[in-house]
């Protein structure tokens, strides 16, 4: 089917609201015989003289009349389309976020962010996915809202946020021998270790920076995430490195385990939120994203 010219529409609008040639010349800022010329197309499309001349008025054509409601209704509806959207009703707003997150994130803000949403959209829902390889091209085919992880090279194309830096300690279960005495490296690396890679690696920055002091960790046990070496810890003698907001998780839920801070130095964690281009615009998602910041950015200063 062959589309019509749609700009007939804009030019019929204003022939049936003026009545007449030369208003609807001056309304589009046409010369008249450009109009004019105009009048001779729709006419043509439509098969209906649209206006004709009553002495030296033009009146409309019962088919002129049947359509002009019609056509000041489509016009009305386009303008509303093109226009920016101004904002979101939170209370009507019906929709799932997805989140490839983290268990930092997960472990911090997960059931507190869902609150925080709800006290302004009742029917706001949340799904978090795990991270996976492809989590940029999930952001471009717009399967995934939001990617919150560690900081890592994405495309050009990906807005990137900081939300907040966390950093690594050590946990174990409350009576622990690792506190009898001043935890140093050697103690550190003295006790068998759980290692969280969601790749199944078992050695990692812990590991270089006790290298460097002549010292190998016992890795024996590796989980793929942080919340499964928590409940590997039981009342076993394993230790087990955790970023600092993951511990607190712990700790808050009541688990009988102690932390400590790591006898090595190691680099903070930024951790940022990522989002595709489609969705910078989008009213919903930029609630979603500030909300994220603000929770993210009152739990450091608290």
């Amino acid at each position: 089917m062959k589309i019509p010219d749609l700009n007939l529409i804009i030019a019929l609008d204003a022939l049936l609201d003026e009545g007449s040639v030369i208003g609807a010349a001056r309304r589009m800022n046409l010369s008249p015989p450009a109009m004019s010329r105009t009048l001779t197309r729709i006419r043509h499309q439509l098969g209906d003289p649209i206006l004709v001349k009553s002495g030296r008025k033009m009146v409309p054509t019962p088919r002129a009349l049947t359509l002009r409601d019609e056509v000041h209704q489509v016009m009305g509806e386009a303008i509303r389309l093109l226009q920016p959207q101004s904002g979101v009703d939170l209370s009507r707003l019906e929709r799932t976020f997805t989140l490839h997150a983290n268990d930092v994130f997960i472990s911090a803000f997960g059931g507190v962010l869902l609150s925080r949403l709800r006290q302004e959209a009742v029917n706001v829902g949340l799904r978090f996915t795990p991270e996976n390889g492809s989590d940029e091209d999930s952001l471009r085919d717009g399967k995934v809202d939001l990617y919150i992880s560690a900081m890592r090279p994405l495309g050009d194309d990906i807005h990137v946020q900081s939300l907040f830096s966390t950093h690594f300690m050590g946990l174990a279960r409350e009576d622990h021998p690792i506190f009898a005495s001043e935890i140093t490296p050697e103690s550190f690396a003295r006790y068998e270790q759980i290692s969280v890679s969601r790749r199944g690696r078992a050695r990692g920055p812990i590991d270089k920076r006790l290298a460097e002091l002549g010292l190998v960790r016992h890795i024996s046990l590796v989980v793929p995430t942080f919340h499964s070496g928590v409940f590997s810890l039981g009342n076993s003698d394993l230790i087990l490195p955790l970023p600092a907001h993951v511990v607190r998780a712990v700790q808050e839920m009541g688990i009988k385990t102690r932390a400590f801070p790591l006898p090595v130095e190691l680099d903070a964690i930024p951790i940022v939120q990522a989002w595709h281009p489609r969705f910078q615009n989008d009213p919903a998602h930029q609630w979603l994203r500030r909300t994220i910041h603000q929770l993210c950015v009152q739990s450091d200063g608290a």
